[in-house]
């Protein structure tokens, strides 16, 4: 009896202390919800709170943007915000409608930007759009080599580039990175190609059958993954003309590769 006295001392205790460390660590920030006194009192579309962008880049990226909402109604924001966030109260400081786009910048996460966007806007943007405008300019390797402030200049300059043309299905411009891999899928289909098409009989100098049958896994790895990336993203020829030249290199090693396995010689001879 004694003992089970104890126990539940102890075990309220233990409450009391958990649940006064979370009270006392607890941050006032969760009550930033909405808390307009972070916002200044004159308008501005570009709210820096985190100073992700000295004093030359926001004031310029101020007059941009003023320039840009004049010239083509587009409503384009920028929030920067690490321990302290307004929270819904810009939704009322900027008058948030269906042609705004919202960029926040955080950096406590593992990538800095995210936006809301109105709905006039996904018609021209759709959701992909965005995606891939995060996830190449907010990831950490980017921030990391460019900095917070490049990150947030280039995604609200190929927004405005985007409006400007009427819509993007994709974010224009070919990364080094997305090209090496479109490089890589062309030259894995010349491959598989190359692979299918060395001839199986006598007499035979190339398998077209086996070729066609395996077209759609390379002709999807090569046109899908290899060439739509690129002339989606890009005027430029030249990764063009490098995934072609990855895709036929490709092809002729893997088709080649079996004649001369076939004419060296063997071991015992």
């Amino acid at each position: 009896m004694q003992h089970s006295v104890w126990r539940r001392f102890l075990a309220f205790s233990a409450i009391l202390f958990l649940a006064g460390s979370i009270w006392i660590t607890y941050s006032p920030n969760a009550y930033a919800y909405d808390n307009p006194e972070l916002l200044p009192d004159t308008p501005t579309p570009v709210v820096d709170l985190a100073k992700s962008l000295n004093s030359i880049q926001e004031e310029k990226l101020v007059k941009d943007l003023d320039k840009f909402e004049a010239d083509t109604g587009w409503k384009l924001r920028v929030l920067t915000q690490y321990d302290r966030t307004p929270g819904r109260a810009v939704i009322n400081f900027w008058g948030l409608d269906d042609k705004s786009v919202l960029l926040v910048a955080d950096s406590r996460g593992g990538n800095i930007l995210s936006f809301s966007v109105g709905d006039a806007v996904y018609e021209l943007l759709p959701r992909t759009f965005w995606i891939e405008l995060q996830t190449r300019f907010g990831n950490l390797y980017f921030v990391r080599e460019q900095g917070e402030d490049q990150a947030i200049l280039q995604a609200m300059e190929t927004v405005k580039t985007c409006l400007v043309q009427g819509g993007c299905g994709v974010v224009p411009g070919l990364p080094r990175e997305q090209w090496i891999l479109t490089l890589i899928t062309s030259t894995i289909g010349g491959i598989i190609c190359g692979f299918a098409a060395q001839p199986r009989r006598e007499g035979e100098i190339v398998a077209w059958q086996w070729a066609l049958i395996f077209s759609p896994l390379w002709g999807i790895l090569f046109l899908a993954f290899g060439i739509g990336p690129v002339v989606t993203r890009t005027s430029d020829w030249l990764p063009v003309f490098r995934n072609v030249a990855g895709f036929l290199i490709g092809a002729l090693v893997a088709y080649l590769s079996m004649i001369f396995s076939r004419s060296s010689p063997s071991p015992e001879s």
